[in-house]
């Protein structure tokens, strides 16, 4: 299922993500701030990074620079991503 690109907010757009990076990492949706850096919560790996990213892509049918997705971080460095790929509203 894809977003309705019109009405994407930024909260919805961060609950998805958020959603999809806590479901891929086995953790409690309330356990993962959004400044938290992904590269140190336990069980994290190159391939679930792959696999959220995948996600997030079909998700929001996107697709996402390799260098703009591995040179982030955090749910909000990944937000920052995703919304710059999005196409402007018309």
């Amino acid at each position: 299922m894809t977003a309705d690109l019109t009405t994407t907010t930024e909260a919805t757009l961060r609950e998805a993500v958020r959603g999809i990076v806590t479901a891929e990492l086995g953790l409690a949706p309330d356990a993962l701030r959004d400044d938290d850096d992904l590269r140190a919560v336990e069980g994290a790996d190159s391939i679930k990074v792959l696999r959220i990213i995948a996600r997030i892509e079909q998700r929001f049918d996107v697709e996402l620079e390799d260098s703009d997705v591995f040179g982030v971080s955090t749910v909000d460095g990944i937000v920052g991503v995703v919304t710059a790929a999005l196409p402007e509203p018309t």
